[in-house]
């Protein structure tokens, strides 16, 4: 009994989508929301229950405004960063928030360090093993 084998067609190859990191609403918006979260945790935990003062709303705007900059930056070079490169710069930049955040309550700076860098070390791990996994 003879059997019967299937042949490989040959199919024509796609071209791959052009690649458009940066330039989506997305990569403004996310950056911004996160800026206004911080900014408004800062000035929430600087206030502390009692009156607000211009100083408070400074530290929240000035905050806020400083890490919407520096996560957009993040956002449009992290392509051009080999992968451990971009790992460490978002576990600097996560590692770097909790820090200043928890040293608002009035935590030490030896306290508010070692949260930080252990955000930041997970952070770090999270995001290598992202760009690890998905990237070509």
């Amino acid at each position: 009994m003879a059997t019967h084998a299937t042949m490989p067609t040959r199919r024509p190859a796609r071209a791959p989508a052009p690649a458009r990191h940066g330039h989506t609403p997305l990569a403004w918006m996310t950056p911004l929301a996160l800026g206004v979260i911080l900014g408004f945790w800062a000035f929430f935990i600087k206030r502390d229950g009692g009156a607000t003062t211009g100083g408070q709303i400074w530290l929240g705007v000035i905050s806020g405004v400083a890490f919407a900059v520096l996560c957009y930056a993040l956002v449009q070079i992290r392509w051009a960063l080999p992968r451990e490169l971009r790992a460490a710069g978002f576990g600097v930049l996560a590692g770097g928030a909790i820090g200043f955040l928890h040293s608002l309550n009035g935590n030490s700076v030896l306290a508010s360090g070692l949260l930080g860098l252990v955000v930041g070390a997970g952070m770090f791990c999270t995001m290598f093993y992202v760009y690890y996994t998905r990237e070509n």
